[in-house]
């Protein structure tokens, strides 16, 4: 018995493992197509959903996929309610595994078969270049599964005895909430609802449990996913708040519809013929009821979402979630819309200022939002060969870089003083502040960009005029020496200023494309 048991053990171990492996692979090997078809599909609650089955059903892994829209949404690619519809896509498209399972593992002997597709991909992983390292881990992961499957197929068996006394002769409604409970605990406990839906069929092609009993344990485990989604809301950002506890509210509701429709699983059972195929047709099947009940009410679901987990607007308003560094691609979209909201907090800051105004104060400058995006940017790892990666993250490492400059030059109110009183530096002070107030609202427009940069033009082919000009009047006494020194540190404060705000505009822009090239992300100064 205790060799049985160690050997299941050992088979859910693989079995977890190679999904992990496996579906690694897949989100690297399928990471720019992944992130292409959710940003192009997902133009309303409904394509969400197919978008999210889709995705989901091609990288076996609903957390790459979700991780992609909290990214979206944080960068205001998407709306909560178009997330919310790739959640429930999301979910949708987790029972493919468990249509592996049953037509495959349970039908073909792939334990063995397996064993030398591990060999070949083991030393494509460690010997191949990283393109075919992926392919080879991917390989690998999906022989883990099925050789982790026999495993489980052989020891189930002798298992058996110790689950019918243990579990599974409870009957009535209680017994029904007790096999739920017990669903639910063992998704929690190993994080997979996919391992448990597999451990559940291996158990039912063996006789452990019946078909009503195993169609109560996927329930169960259907609502354990959201164990990790609650985890997730412990130290997440607002977005990933929303996006798990619209997780659980989901996942609340097709558990309440799949215990109403639980009565009509046996004769599902009888009109397909095999009960394995019928339990996950009856996953997929309530999953798709929870969609089709709550689709038509995506709008109130989500104002009650919001309303559930309130947050200030923006990305200033908490830290970046570390929790997307898993994802570079999503942690990206998150930081390059920080990064925007600071750059539009600094320019409509300056701009008032070179206006006259003051209701910006020097505590409001966010220093503490930038040296949260510097390290968040540096915690950042990017796989070698991911040049379209590496070259938006140079690009948004250039424009903290250039916001921590500029958020130090928003605090000297002494230097801009002088721009309004000194008539040679009026003008271009005002027409800084007029194309600062324009990138306010756009601060990724690369017109604003070729505008600040000829404006930078003007001021330095002006600088040198005016600093004779400057020595000619302290000379004939029309200026203190004093003065002379608060119009020079003025006109350099301008001109650096201006130099800033044009690359913080350029590299936005440059962070905002899939696939910038490496002389955009690398190019800095003027020019």
């Amino acid at each position: 018995m205790a060799e049985a048991l160690f050997s299941a053990l050992g088979g859910i171990g693989l079995f977890l493992f190679g999904m992990k492996v496996m579906t690694d692979a897949l989100r690297q090997l399928a990471g720019a197509g992944l992130r292409a078809l959710l940003a192009r599909f997902t133009t309303s609650p409904l394509s969400g959903v197919l978008a999210g089955a889709a995705a989901t059903a091609v990288v076996q892994s609903s957390s790459a996929t979700i991780m992609t829209v909290i990214g979206f949404v944080g960068a205001g690619m998407l709306s909560f309610p178009q997330a919310l519809g790739v959640v429930f896509g999301a979910n949708i498209g987790t029972t493919v595994t468990g249509w592996m399972v049953a037509l495959l593992g349970l039908k073909l002997n792939l334990g063995t078969v397996s064993m030398p597709i591990l060999a070949l991909a083991s030393v494509a992983a460690l010997l191949g270049r990283p393109r075919i390292a992926r392919a080879g881990n991917m390989a690998a992961g999906f022989a883990m599964v099925f050789i982790g499957l026999d495993l489980m197929k052989a020891a189930a068996p002798l298992v058996e005895p110790v689950l019918a006394v243990a579990l599974m002769q409870a009957e009535g409604p209680g017994g029904a909430l007790l096999l739920i409970v017990a669903g639910a605990v063992v998704t929690a406990v190993v994080q997979s609802s996919s391992v448990g839906v597999a451990m559940v069929l291996v158990m039912l092609s063996g006789g452990s449990v019946g078909l009503v009993q195993a169609a109560l344990l996927v329930i169960g485990m259907d609502i354990g996913t959201t164990a990790k989604s609650l985890a997730a809301t412990a130290g997440g950002s607002r977005d990933m708040r929303r996006t798990a506890w619209g997780h659980v509210g989901y996942n609340l509701v097709t558990g309440v519809v799949a215990v109403a429709l639980v009565g009509f699983v046996p004769a599902l059972g009888a009109w397909i013929g095999d009960d394995a195929t019928a339990l996950v047709a009856f996953h997929t099947a309530f999953n798709v009821a929870g969609v089709i009940l709550l689709l038509p009410v995506i709008g109130p679901f989500a104002r009650l979402v919001e309303h559930l987990v309130p947050g200030g607007r923006g990305p200033l308003a908490e830290p970046l979630d570390r929790a997307l560094l898993a994802d570079p691609s999503a942690a990206l979209d998150s930081a390059r819309a920080a990064a925007g909201q600071i750059g539009a907090c600094l320019f409509a800051m300056i701009a008032e200022r070179l206006r006259g105004g003051s209701g910006m104060v020097e505590a409001e400058t966010p220093h503490a939002a930038i040296e949260d995006l510097e390290d968040f940017l540096t915690e950042l790892a990017v796989p070698p060969d991911a040049e379209a990666v590496r070259n938006r993250l140079s690009a948004l490492l250039h424009m903290a870089d250039h916001l921590h400059r500029l958020g130090h030059r928003a605090a000297q109110s002494d230097r801009m003083r002088p721009l309004a009183s000194e008539p040679a530096l009026r003008r271009p002070a005002l027409a800084y502040a007029a194309l600062l107030s324009r990138a306010a609202g756009s601060p990724a427009d690369p017109q604003i960009a070729f505008r600040l940069r000829r404006l930078g033009g003007v001021i330095a082919r002006r600088s040198a005029r005016l600093r004779r000009s400057v020595l000619l009047r302290e000379h004939a006494g029309l200026l203190r020496t004093r003065d002379v020194f608060e119009i020079t540190d003025a006109l350099r404060w301008l001109d650096r200023s201006v130099n800033h705000a044009e690359r913080i505009v350029h590299y936005g822009s440059v962070a905002a494309q899939e696939a910038p090239t490496r002389a955009d992300a690398a190019r800095d100064g003027r020019g």
